[in-house]
């Protein structure tokens, strides 16, 4: 019989859904030779196109280009090869107009992303970097494994039977990059970075190209070539003497051809001189060549000084901005006054090539430039404007996250509304599509906001974003971001002496916790959170606080503890004008208690949660409470109310559209259909819940469908295909760490292998599942522990 854990209700959130159609669902007079659950790495007609645009004047390189073709001679694609070399030599500019030419050969596509090695904010990490790319090649977000390891497998399992281009730009190190690589196949990754990475060659056989800064001949034929539409005459002495300043390095050559096309009627000579004074001025940036860095120190601040009072206002305010890349309403939040104004600013930066665009009305850094801007800022602009801007833009990002979380998260009961401002207004979302894309676009500033306002004491206002950031990361399984915001709310809310804020976080971090199967680090949260709403008086936020930590120990099967703090719950429920949460803990209850083989009390509570869910219309809760119902009385060996109860929980989660309570809902039909002798038809509901469950990512669920279709196979007699399910289930509970369900599944293989005459297998599956099932001593393990113990496993 399953006792597999169906969705956690009130205050937890199912994760998000994808449609789908009847197509999906493999009917019964399909099945012939059984049912094989085929899956794929990602969404084939997923075709990633994220080549940014290249400098519009490229000249040059040509026999780095000409090395670059020829890795695409022979037989097998080089797997990794990386562009090496000095800040502002033209790694960046080669790699994406060579990808540009060659983009045919790489017929599925193409990834990019900036790892931002050398920025002077915090680095993009692997594991940011492969949920972009997965999300990218059509994988679900909640499909995203919660683990680095996880995810660079699902990643490469994706590109195996592709032809990609991957441009990992500007990395730091060998380990930011190690997980991006494409493993064996028809993809290839370019890096570019300062460093040579000696790491990628000797593990993955990177070939390496080194840029040199260009030859005075080349650099003036780019100087020439980009400037050639706004003037010409100039000297050619003059031209090579400013390539000189330049040190030849394509970036502050850039800058300077802008400088001089911008100021046609202005002799070269007078640039020069002005290039020169302003080379007394600064000193170097700390690069490999001090040559080289003062030339581009001194171009930079040639053409800052260069700029509109107001435009050098807001470059100095954009070096604060949380990210290096951000939006033009970012941009406005941050600078403040006339959105107008900084809309010309943004176009003046980017028209002097101090800033570049990054999409539709929105802008990115070179890294050097964003070092130079926040070294400008200390200077230009008092602290108390620096702090004002901080706590701006911090606020918007704050409102903006508000909005998309309303558009996009399951559950926003939680919320309490924003105080009105009249600060930049945020942006609004009137479908749920607008907002996951600005999300996508805002994720990696989002993080850095939270962190941003922490740093400059803005503690209620990091608190609160980690809060609504919360129902964004739960939906989209971005577990990592979700437990760095969190503690960092956690640790604002302590340093304020909000012990409710607080008690939210730990809240935060015992549902994170339960969904990652850390599940002593839940308990600890649940019990922080519910011991400070006790000190408070707050008891329907205890009530809440129970009900989760019930479903801690319900999945540490620890059955005892779940309905100690459940019949607590109940109990203070009742004192409550709530009829909502009692029927939510009841539910839990009488679940908890089904499971126990207390069977008349948990008939008892999950009568009365279905009647006022009913009451209050609430069909999906009443669907969840129907499988329960269902399992109770397939444990009662009631197999046709088992059946009537599963399908009517089947057709309310259709109903509704709920893909996810469909999957559970099929898997309990599937059970009940084994238990009235309908082995063949439980396959088809198995199979369709297996594949609602894959195409969203339910790891969990999806092992419930796997372990039901083991059964039904093993009770039509095919124990070698019952062999491959378990195998499959087992594999999933390993990587979540589900240990109970591990030993139960161990057991059924057991029985299959010895049924085949493998007893040295039986006997290995059996003893792991013995040693799992000491540390438990519910009903439901001591049976398994005596059927392992007597050789049986029935």
């Amino acid at each position: 019989m399953s006792g597999d854990l169906p969705d956690q209700p009130g205050g937890d959130y199912t994760q998000s859904q994808l449609s789908g159609g009847a197509g999906e669902v493999v009917q019964a007079r399909d099945v012939t030779g059984g049912i094989h659950f085929h899956y794929g790495s990602g969404n084939r007609s997923a075709l990633p196109l994220q080549l940014p645009r290249g400098v519009g004047a490229f000249v040059n390189r040509l026999s780095d280009l000409s090395a670059l073709d020829g890795l695409l001679i022979g037989g097998e694609t080089l797997v990794v090869c990386l562009i090496a070399g000095t800040a502002g030599v033209g790694k960046t500019s080669l790699a994406l107009h060579w990808a540009h030419r060659v983009r045919d050969h790489f017929p599925d596509g193409q990834l990019y992303i900036d790892l931002k090695g050398y920025d002077p904010g915090p680095p993009v990490t692997p594991d940011q970097a492969l949920e972009r790319f997965l999300h990218a090649l059509g994988v679900p977000a909640a499909a995203v494994p919660d683990d680095t390891e996880g995810k660079s497998s699902r990643y490469r399992s994706a590109l195996a039977d592709r032809r990609m281009l991957v441009i990992l730009d500007n990395a730091g190190t060998t380990a930011q990059v190690r997980p991006l690589i494409p493993g064996s196949g028809r993809s290839m990754a370019v890096v570019t970075s300062r460093s040579h990475l000696p790491g990628l060659a000797i593990r993955h056989g990177a070939w390496r190209r080194t840029l040199e800064t260009l030859t005075e001949a080349e650099a003036i034929r780019l100087l020439t070539e980009t400037t050639r539409a706004y003037r010409g005459g100039d000297d050619p002495a003059e031209v090579a003497e400013l390539a000189r300043l330049c040190a030849n390095l394509p970036l502050a050559l850039r800058l300077a051809a802008e400088r001089a096309a911008s100021r046609p009627g202005m002799p070269l000579s007078r640039l020069i001189t002005d290039l020169r004074d302003e080379s007394e001025l600064w000193n170097t940036l700390s690069t490999e060549d001090p040559d080289e860095a003062h030339a581009v120190h001194t171009v930079f601040a040639w053409s800052y000084r260069a700029l509109p009072r107001e435009a050098a206002r807001i470059f100095c305010l954009l070096g604060l901005h949380p990210g290096g890349e951000f939006s033009e309403g970012a941009a406005e939040a941050l600078a403040g006054g006339n959105p107008r104004q900084v809309r010309t600013a943004l176009d003046v930066l980017a028209g002097a090539c101090l800033v570049e665009h990054s999409g539709f009305a929105r802008y990115r850094f070179h890294d050097l430039l964003r070092a130079y801007a926040v070294d400008r800022a200390q200077f230009e602009i008092p602290q108390d404007e620096q702090l004002a801007a901080v706590e701006r833009v911090c606020d918007w990002y704050l409102r903006a996250a508000y909005n998309c979380a309303r558009a996009i998260a399951h559950d926003i009961t939680l919320f309490s509304a924003l105080e009105p401002t009249s600060a930049r207004p945020a942006p609004q979302f009137a479908e749920p599509a607008q907002a996951a894309q600005w999300y996508e676009q805002e994720r990696f500033n989002l993080e850095a906001a939270v962190r941003a306002a922490a740093g400059t004491r803005l503690l209620a206002t990091a608190w609160r974003l980690a809060a609504v950031l919360e129902r964004i990361y739960s939906t989209y399984n971005h577990f990592n971001d979700w437990r760095s915001t969190s503690l960092i709310g956690l640790e604002c809310a302590r340093e304020l002496g909000l012990r409710a804020n607080a008690a939210v976080m730990h809240e935060s971090l015992g549902r994170l916790n339960r969904m990652t199967m850390r599940l002593d680090e839940a308990v600890t949260h649940h019990e922080e959170a519910i011991a400070d709403y006790r000190a408070l008086g707050d008891v329907p936020s205890v009530v809440k606080g129970l009900n989760g930590l019930g479903w801690v120990h319900l999945f540490q099967h620890r059955l005892e503890d779940a309905r100690t703090a459940l019949v607590e719950g109940m109990s203070l429920a009742r004192g409550l004008n709530d009829e909502h949460w009692l029927a939510t803990v009841l539910y839990s209850l009488g679940y908890t208690c089904a499971q126990m083989r207390r069977l008349s009390e948990a008939e008892e509570h999950l009568s009365e949660s279905l009647d006022l869910f009913r009451v209050h219309d609430d069909r999906l809760y009443e669907s969840m409470v129907l499988t329960a119902l269902s399992y109770l009385a397939r444990v009662r060996a009631d197999g046709d109310t088992a059946l009537a109860l599963a399908a009517a929980a089947v057709d309310i989660s259709r109903e509704m559209a709920n893909r996810l309570w469909e999957a559970t809902a099929l898997v309990y039909l599937g059970n009940a259909q084994r238990a009235v002798g309908d082995a063949e038809t439980a396959l088809v509901s198995y199979q369709a819940a297996a594949v609602i469950c894959r195409q969203n990512g339910d790891r969990g669920r999806e092992a419930m469908a796997l372990t039901g279709a083991g059964q039904a196979y093993g009770e039509l007699g095919r124990g070698s295909d019952a062999i491959d399910f378990y195998r499959r289930a087992l594999a999933t509970h390993r990587q979540l760490g589900d240990r109970w369900k591990l030993a139960r599944n161990l057991t059924r293989l057991a029985h299959e292998l010895s049924g085949l005459g493998d007893r040295a297998g039986a006997e290995r599956c059996g003893q792991e599942a013995l040693d799992i099932l000491v540390a438990f001593t519910d009903e439901k393990s001591l049976t398994l522990r005596a059927q392992l113990t007597r050789g049986s496993t029935e």
